[in-house]
């Protein structure tokens, strides 16, 4: 039979799965970051036509946001398992960072947080749904700091985030574990100091 003619189908192919579409895209987006992957890249790592790819996520931010959603699921840091109530707040705090590091450095081709990353993109849009995510995170530190320092609650969650920020980017341009883990036990000797218990 001849398939040169015939036409081709419209719309998402029959396999299509909006689950394993969004886990594609997260992938995209970590490796290279929200600005750099286009709507054209989506549709083809997606195998998924644009007219397809607007009707199922409604813009490449609407995408973006459900990725989010996605890692703040699968792949964000466990913040209750970490931050527990029966340890000191600054050996808490180290374990914290210590697995922003082990898990910024876990995958050299997408190295980072997508939540972190996504605060600094160019997209108006995106850039509000990474700092929802973000702004929760650091609002569960602050109170978690607050129950037992609250005069210190502010200035350690700042200092946490920033140090987290920096991690991630210094992921991003290729440190290793190694050093990722010098960095936050140099965080977690000043925390020990700020928070003696």
């Amino acid at each position: 039979m001849d398939r040169t003619n015939t036409p081709r189908r419209r719309g998402r192919p029959r396999g299509f799965d909006p689950d394993e579409a969004v886990a594609t895209a997260q992938q995209l987006f970590h490796a290279r970051g929200y600005d750099a992957v286009s709507v054209a890249d989506l549709t083809e790592a997606l195998g998924i036509n644009p007219p397809s790819f607007y009707a199922a996520f409604g813009n490449k931010p609407g995408l973006y946001a459900r990725v989010l959603e996605r890692y703040a699921d699968t792949g964000a840091l466990p913040l209750a398992e970490l931050l527990r109530p029966d340890r000191p707040v600054a050996v808490c705090l180290l374990a914290l960072l210590e697995e922003a590091a082990r898990r910024y450095a876990a995958d050299p081709a997408a190295a980072g947080c997508v939540v972190v990353e996504g605060t600094r993109c160019s997209d108006p849009k995106a850039r509000a749904a990474a700092l929802v995510f973000n702004l929760a995170a650091e609002a569960a530190i602050r109170q978690y700091v607050a129950a037992r320092y609250p005069a210190d609650a502010e200035r350690v969650t700042d200092f946490v985030s920033t140090t987290m920020f920096g991690l991630s980017a210094k992921a991003r341009n290729g440190h290793s574990l190694d050093q990722l883990l010098a960095t936050a036990r140099l965080a977690g000797l000043s925390l020990a100091q700020a928070l003696p218990d």
